[in-house]
């Protein structure tokens, strides 16, 4: 099925399961604003009464007769004043109607049968007969508009297709994300917490989870170090001024922390970190022999994002970005973006990412028309574009184009991730920025012994560490390869007179360089080593008699059931090859 055909049938089954819930409820329900996503719809309602899962299947029924009734669906123009007639009841729909005018669309309701009517710019199909396949998922709260200072809303999540395949295609596929939601594992695998007084959007890594984040912070230090990066420090604040002068105070302000005045200065929780590296390049001038110059730093920034759109690890309010910034001369470029792009497929091997299948890219172009939400220079925009398209086409690399996608001070290529329903969301991104060196007036000499002004590539390597945890957690269902695992062994005592010999084990191992758990607790072997294998530990070692004394070690691996003996030296020599190498075998 073509998406314009997706598109319309999402679109008119939200407007079948509003006017069934209306048919059911009548006025205890005031409907409020419906959401499209990629494969589904939310409808947020205002109910007057309580609702539940055991409701779903009643209003399923309903919109099973709706359809069947093949009522066709039939688009209107209205003018202000009919609108404001029709939704004279409800005050969401009258909100979007003076928005929508105010804004000076074309005011379009759509009739469904001749008993139901709502505020919607479509598309649709012409009749219900041609929904062919739905369900209604689940029931959440959502703010009106998504502002937490509004009204709590209920919101209804349904999927919609064109055949009963596709349905069970996406319920098969659905179970699947739910077991490997990477915040069900992130409380299942002790990985992190959020608390509503620390303040949401805001997690909280535990010793488990906060090892994972210690070896990949390791791996990418390592390796832009390696890479000829120089790392750097700097404040997790900044002047308001700072962001004034970069720009990003007028476009990013409704996402930013409020202003903190400070003796005579106001300052701003950091949203970003460019004008922090450019403050370092500009500390001493630069010569041409010096670039590209790469300024990295693992970042603390800080957003204020809307409670409604927080989830898990993907999106939060305080986060850590593998964050860097490059000073190259303009004709040097496009071989500094090929050699960023090396660094970001390097991770993505190590973390068994594929190139084309779990992975591509989106070149995100500005609009040369939109002065207000970009840069005014097209020439500029123009070699911006060109030279990270030739890259992308050079290295034979998985690509499409998006417009007005880009940010404000040029053009990108974003790294888009698909996650385990198979939808894509942006890692990270490669930014072009003609337009922040000019606002700072960065300059290097070059070899004419005149000034000019570089060109600066916004880049992250693995994009936020917080993320990235998130994907790492769904991609492996949360049993990481042996590198990143929390602990590499669990060793399990059968009993009290076995407990010395485990720690004695325990300490050889983590003198190997090896991540060790010992558990003496007072619970049966078989109760443990559940709980190991939960925790997706890689390796189990149960010590009994026997144990203490043989020469060889009986290792469990994950995901077998019987232990395999092996020599203890060939079994840490193996282990340390296997963690130094980041492999994804065990």
């Amino acid at each position: 099925m073509n998406e314009d055909t997706q598109e319309k049938i999402k679109h008119s089954c939200e407007h079948v399961y509003a006017q069934a819930i209306k048919e059911l409820y009548g006025d205890r329900i005031t409907l409020a604003v419906a959401h499209i996503s990629e494969d589904g719809f939310a409808n947020d309602a205002k109910w007057d009464q309580p609702i539940s899962p055991e409701d779903l299947p009643k209003i399923e029924k309903k919109m099973k007769e709706i359809i069947k009734a093949n009522l066709p669906i039939i688009r209107k123009e209205i003018s202000i004043e009919e609108a404001r007639k029709l939704f004279a009841n409800n005050p969401f729909k009258l909100e979007w109607v003076e928005q929508w005018a105010a804004e000076g669309n074309t005011l379009t309701v759509y009739w469904t049968g001749d008993k139901y009517v709502d505020l919607c710019k479509g598309p649709h199909v012409e009749n219900t007969g041609e929904i062919k396949a739905f369900k209604l998922l689940s029931i959440s709260g959502a703010y009106w508009r998504g502002d937490e200072k509004n009204e709590m809303l209920t919101r209804i999540y349904g999927v919609a297709f064109g055949s009963k395949d596709e349905l069970n295609d996406y319920i098969t596929r659905h179970e699947e994300a739910k077991k490997r939601d990477h915040r069900k594992l992130g409380r299942e695998l002790d990985l992190f917490v959020f608390s509503d007084l620390v303040g949401k959007g805001l997690p909280l890594f535990t010793e488990r989870g906060t090892t994972i984040r210690r070896e990949l912070e390791r791996a990418v230090t390592d390796e832009e170090i390696k890479r000829g990066y120089t790392h750097v420090m700097t404040p997790d604040l900044g002047c308001v001024e700072l962001y004034k002068t970069s720009g990003h105070y007028p476009y990013y302000k409704d996402t930013m922390y409020a202003p903190i005045q400070m003796d005579d200065e106001e300052m701003l929780l950091r949203p970003m970190t460019c004008p922090h590296h450019f403050m370092l390049y500009q500390s001493k001038p630069h010569s041409y022999k010096e670039l590209p110059l790469r300024i990295a730093e693992l970042a603390k920034l800080y957003r204020f994002e809307k409670s409604g759109e927080l989830t898990g690890l993907i999106r939060l309010r305080g986060f850590c970005l593998a964050d860097s910034h490059i000073f190259v001369q303009e004709e040097k470029a496009k071989d500094e973006i090929k050699q960023v792009i090396d660094l970001i497929e390097y991770f993505a091997t190590v973390f068994g990412f594929k190139r084309g299948i779990d992975y591509r890219y989106r070149l995100s172009l500005g609009d040369r028309n939109d002065e207000k939400k970009y840069f005014k220079n097209d020439e500029l925009w123009d070699r911006g574009e060109q030279a990270l398209r030739e890259v992308l086409q050079e290295i034979d690399a998985p690509y499409y184009e998006a417009e007005n996608e880009a940010a404000f001070y040029g053009p990108k290529i974003d790294v888009q991730m698909k996650n385990v329903l198979g939808k894509e969301d942006t890692a990270f991104t490669v930014q072009y920025d003609f337009c922040l060196p000019q606002r700072f007036n960065i300059r290097y000499v070059d070899s004419d012994g005149k000034e000019k002004q570089p060109i600066v590539i916004h880049r992250s390597s693995v994009g936020a560490i917080e993320r990235t945890i998130a994907f790492l957690i769904e991609f492996y269902a949360g049993a990481f390869p042996l590198w990143l695992s929390p602990f590499h062994v669990a060793i399990i005592s059968v009993g009290e007179t076995h407990q010395a010999y485990c720690h004695a084990l325990a300490s050889e191992f983590r003198e190997a360089g090896l991540r060790v758990e010992v558990d003496n607790a007072d619970e049966t072997v078989g109760n443990k080593i559940r709980k190991a294998a939960k925790l997706k530990t890689p390796y189990m070692l149960v010590i009994g008699d026997k144990e203490m004394v043989s020469k060889e070690l009986m290792v469990r691996k994950r995901g077998e059931r019987e232990a395999q003996p092996i020599d203890k030296q060939a079994f840490l020599s193996r282990t340390q090859e296997l963690i130094k190498t980041r492999s994804l075998e065990l």
